[in-house]
């Protein structure tokens, strides 16, 4: 995309053919794009192109090869600046040939080899592509649609692999098949396709749920929601699918949770956002959702309350003030992780105050000098640490490595303390998805990253949210899935009190 360089080439060397095969992928879908994203795919492919077109101006080639996309001409879910640059170069190819050029766009498919960009996809990539009926080209493969394809005189060719049978079973009533790919399908397929009782999704799917007893409609959403997931992820069947999982644990990323939105809507008739697995992060709060639409009984009713996995020594009365604290959970210096501990510390009247960590990169003899005033140093050499602080397993709470590395400390030890927490009450922390349970949190620092002069890029963007404040309590709600109240108070020395005052004026107005 260098026009000074590209000329500098074209005037020392005698080029006799050009295969322009540059290209960057960025995918997302359309809501998340940027013009410096779509930029960063059009300029190799579309200036290149631009760029390599004028400079041959008046050389004598005996080809000029443009490898374009299938997704210019079929589409590509995710891939729409991709797909807008591949159909530029199959145009420029078209232009070329009215001028008497040389053209020819290649509008591949996908190459099944290892080392180029398809060794990005996922998983659940190949698997929607084996849907689609795309399969993968080998190079040999790859090779000989190149060589027959530039001795042929068409501007424009899309060399790909297909899968007919599951062409057919995509168009066998979903309506999935690409338009220019539907010729491919037998007539008959088609016809018993678009001759299906016209019926109304929604109704059929409420009447069902209706039909069945109260206890047993959720089940039947479930099994609806497991199934398309099942489908789409490529599990071998519904009951593979654990209901309490995290959809972004399940393999779930922007365009799958489009596809099980656009399935579900088409299995309903509901009306439902794309954002909808980032609403109902589970399938069981998903299938709790769509019963309450479906049935009229709304979708954010609560989560029937969790049942503690052991009895409470007692049953307050009606009159018993509200507010109970009935666990904990805590980080102390001297290795205190439990409230057992931490009395243990307190009755014993340990000393828990020792050295400086050793794994935090501090250059511990530049911190020290033995005196008090002066600037930018400790007098001490010890203090109260958490030495395990920077432990965290990222995965557990569904958060990615990038982004606990740019998590304030407060941050991670706050989810781990409020898991266990709740565990300690005797109550499964996954039970409360959808409860009006609220979190209230005493934070007082928001300092981690203000003082970094060097972030690395790809954790920079996590910087913000790790080191806010207000962050800390919605994230806990967030992994918890609750749906009460989540509030940071941030009042210095106080702020942990004043948390606990408001969560209890909160427990005492319902």
């Amino acid at each position: 995309a260098d026009r000074g360089v590209l000329a500098g080439v074209f005037a020392a060397h005698r080029i006799s053919a050009v295969v322009h095969a540059a290209g960057v992928l960025d995918d997302g879908v359309v809501g998340a794009l940027s013009p410096e994203r779509v930029g960063g795919v059009l300029r190799p492919k579309v200036d290149g192109a631009v760029v390599l077109d004028e400079v041959s101006r008046g050389v004598d080639l005996k080809a000029f090869v443009l490898f374009s996309s299938a997704a210019g001409t079929l589409g590509g879910p995710g891939q729409g600046s991709y797909a807008a640059a591949n159909a530029f170069l199959d145009a420029l190819a078209q232009r070329r040939r009215a001028l008497g050029l040389p053209a020819t766009s290649l509008g591949w498919g996908l190459w099944d080899t290892s080392g180029g960009m398809t060794d990005e996809l996922t998983d659940t990539d190949r698997h929607r592509l084996s849907r689609s009926g795309v399969q993968g080209l080998s190079t040999d493969d790859g090779l000989a649609l190149f060589d027959a394809a530039c001795a042929t005189e068409e501007a424009h060719l899309v060399p790909l692999r297909l899968d007919l049978p599951a062409l057919r079973a995509a168009a066998d009533g979903s309506g999935d098949v690409p338009a220019m790919l539907r010729g491919l399908v037998p007539k008959t397929l088609r016809r018993a396709a678009a001759d299906a009782p016209d019926t109304d999704p929604a109704q059929s799917f409420a009447q069902r749920l209706r039909a069945l007893p109260e206890d047993e409609r959720h089940e039947a959403g479930l099994r609806l929601v497991c199934e398309q997931t099942a489908e789409i992820l490529g599990y071998a069947g519904p009951d593979e699918v654990p209901a309490e999982r995290a959809f972004n644990e399940l393999g779930f990323d922007s365009l799958t949770a489009l596809e099980l939105r656009n399935r579900l809507t088409a299995s309903t008739g509901l009306q439902l956002p794309a954002t909808l697995v980032f609403d109902h992060p589970t399938p069981e709060a998903l299938a709790r959702h769509l019963a309450g639409e479906v049935t009229g009984a709304g979708g954010t009713a609560s989560a029937p309350a969790p049942t503690p996995t052991v009895p409470p020594a007692a049953s307050p009365s009606e009159d018993d003030d509200p507010v109970v604290i009935v666990s904990m959970a805590c980080r102390y210096p001297g290795g205190v992780r439990t409230p057992e501990q931490l009395w243990q510390l307190v009755a014993a009247g340990s000393d828990v105050i020792a050295d400086f960590p050793a794994d935090r990169g501090w250059h511990t003899e530049e911190l020290y000098h033995p005196d008090p005033d002066h600037p930018g140093t400790t007098y001490s050499c010890e203090g109260g640490f958490l030495y395990d602080a920077g432990d965290f397993d990222a995965g557990f709470f569904g958060i990615s490595p990038r982004e606990a590395l740019a998590m304030d400390p407060q941050q991670r030890l706050l989810l781990e303390t409020s898991w266990e927490a709740v565990e300690r009450a005797g109550l499964d922390p996954r039970a409360l998805r959808g409860s009006r349970t609220g979190v209230f949190t005493g934070v007082m620092y928001h300092d981690y990253g203000s003082g970094l002069d060097d972030v690395p890029e790809d954790v920079e963007a996590f910087l913000g949210n790790g080191s806010a404040g207000s962050i800390a309590s919605g994230r806990v709600s967030y992994v918890l899935g609750l749906e009460g109240p989540a509030v940071t108070v941030d009042t210095a020395c106080s702020s942990s009190l004043v948390a606990l005052h408001l969560a209890a004026q909160a427990l005492r107005s319902g």
